[in-house]
């Protein structure tokens, strides 16, 4: 029987300041996870966190590649309203492609309000000396500063000199072991060392980008020169990847628990964008670079015992940016003034909204809007019904000519509202078909 004492511990920490936990898988599928179908039994941590939690149907990222998903997460806004949201990834240092130091982020305002806030995992959001997480709201970071890095080496190789990168705040480290165990480790690390403060631990892993390396497979490390390698990797290694991944969110809910914090942490799970060559997005069909669904509709948990129910579907429209919105309602902090958020409170009144995708890489447009979506490739235009069908192959465009304009219009006066497109931005693949032969022979 509790006392009146643990009673009004408990009413203590209920009525506190959430924790708030943010995992970034890298290129996982919609289906990889068993909790959303996936083939292999790969995921039991996330899966058990889905049966505490919320299970979310119709999550999506900003983006289907990955540096302008994060400026939206990081921001609570399209990523569009900044220089660096536009290049599809960020592939080059310069002083106008990065997240903007003096911009409003989520872990700034959190920070400026009493939070402890540390970065772990990727960041690739502008290179040093011009961006860094501390320069963007974080106290702590531990990670590495681009889009991909080996994960025994933590170097960069694409058939040139290979670039060590790994990082303790703004100082290069080096570091012994499989990256996602090393991120796994700080992370645990960062929760039992907090105490009077809430936090924000934003958990960034790799997995399961490529290359396909599992902790069996330091050989493969040594044998590999280009990191975008296409002869290597299986569905096996694959989801041996995300089991690895899934140990460490295992470890780190275990953190949570073990330091008294885990009824008022809120901890989110998600992906930066659809998946790659070995994922499974079943029955979605486009993979990661593609507005189809595959390409931008990604796995979504939210667990927070104090406030959320469990075991419950989340069936509402939701994407990365609505994070920020989310948490800084949660944690009774305001946002900027002058930056006003594109994202909502998930948890707070049901917004009727569309949500809206461009893309450089095939001229990609998109809408999601109630059940309908509008899209747009390379000039190619389609309306699909995704209550219906999911797989997105039966254009309804002709067959409902009001709802493709209405959607249409919607796009352009969206498109409007922002900038433009610069004409330097590009869209670069790491791996060109020059290079691709090159690794393939």
């Amino acid at each position: 029987m509790k006392t009146k004492k643990t009673r009004n511990n408990e009413r203590r920490r209920d009525s506190a300041p959430p924790n708030f936990v943010f995992i970034l898988a890298d290129d996982l599928g919609y289906a990889d996870l068993g909790c959303y179908g996936g083939r292999e039994d790969c995921s039991p941590n996330l899966d058990k966190m889905a049966t505490q939690g919320l299970l979310f149907t119709n999550g999506y990222a900003n983006s289907c590649v990955c540096s302008p998903s994060r400026f939206a997460i990081a921001t609570g806004r399209y990523q569009h309203r900044l220089r660096g949201g536009f290049d599809e990834p960020i592939a080059s240092a310069s002083p106008q492609l990065g997240l903007p130091p003096d911009h409003p982020t989520m872990a700034s305002l959190l920070r400026d309000s009493g939070y402890r806030t540390a970065l772990v995992g990727k960041w690739h959001m502008g290179a040093l000396p011009w961006f860094s997480p501390l320069k963007s709201g974080y106290e702590e970071y531990f990670g590495f500063m681009g889009g991909g890095v080996d994960y025994f080496r933590h170097s960069v190789q694409y058939d040139s000199p290979e670039r060590h990168d790994l990082y303790e705040g703004e100082e290069e480290v080096h570091r012994e072991g499989y990256l996602t165990d090393l991120l796994t480790e700080r992370a645990v690390e960062f929760i039992k060392q907090q105490r009077a403060n809430p936090f924000l631990l934003s958990l960034h892993y790799n997995a399961p980008h490529w290359p396909w390396e599992t902790r069996d497979d330091r050989a493969e490390s040594e044998r590999i020169r280009n990191i975008a390698h296409l002869d290597g990797g299986s569905v096996k290694t694959y989801t041996t990847m995300i089991h690895h991944m899934d140990e460490g969110i295992g470890r780190v809910l275990h953190a949570l628990e073990e330091t008294g914090v885990n009824q008022n942490t809120l901890v989110v799970f998600t992906s930066d964008n659809g998946g790659e060559r070995f994922s499974d997005t079943y029955p979605l069909v486009g993979k990661k670079m593609d507005m189809l669904e595959g390409g931008i509709r990604v796995p979504y948990i939210a667990r927070w015992p104090a406030r959320l129910p469990a075991g419950q579907r989340y069936d509402r429209l939701a994407i990365g940016m609505d994070w920020t919105a989310t948490f800084l309602a949660a944690a009774n902090v305001k946002p900027h003034p002058d930056y006003p958020l594109d994202g909502i409170d998930l948890f707070g009144e049901t917004v009727e909204r569309n949500l809206y995708w461009r893309m450089i890489y095939r001229h990609q447009k998109a809408v999601r809007s109630g059940v309908w979506k509008y899209l747009s490739i390379e000039g190619s235009e389609f309306l699909y019904d995704l209550s219906r069908d999911s797989r997105e192959r039966a254009n309804m465009r002709y067959r409902e000519p009001e709802k493709f304009a209405e959607l249409r219009d919607a796009y352009l006066e969206w498109d409007r509202s922002l900038p433009p497109i610069p004409e330097d931005a590009r869209y670069d693949v790491v791996y060109t078909a020059q290079t691709m032969a090159k690794s393939a022979g």
